[in-house]
């Protein structure tokens, strides 16, 4: 969009047509030019001052431990404490019935997409 970029506009038309009585052309002579001012001049939209607040602090805790995901354990450890009543997650306990991988005589798991037949 060159609204800001045009000065002068050139009206070519036959000799026996009216010229015409707009001094100004508001929304230039071609379709995608309509209400250009006001697109390219809207009022910048009200941000929330806590969710910049938010978004400020997780970059600046990226940029200090150089990853999201260290800075998303980072906030976890902050809030635990902050709430120091508020217990930390469980950790995942072993299911007893899976078997050992190891007395499985050396070899790996086999699935049925193991066994499919490749000769095709």
């Amino acid at each position: 969009m060159l609204t800001s970029l045009l000065g002068q506009m050139i009206v070519v038309r036959e000799e026996n047509d009216v010229a015409p009585d707009m001094v100004e052309y508001r929304h230039g002579l071609t379709p995608p030019m309509r209400d250009a001012r006001r697109r390219r001049f809207r009022r910048e939209p009200d941000l929330n001052p806590e969710l910049v607040q938010r978004v400020e602090n997780d970059l600046w805790n990226i940029m200090r431990s150089g990853t999201a995901e260290a800075a998303a354990q980072e906030e976890d450890g902050d809030e635990n404490a902050r709430n120091p009543g508020k217990k930390p997650a469980p950790a995942p306990k072993a299911k007893p019935d899976t078997p050992d991988p190891v007395n499985n005589a050396g070899e790996a798991d086999r699935s049925d997409s193991d066994e499919s037949d490749d000769s095709i």
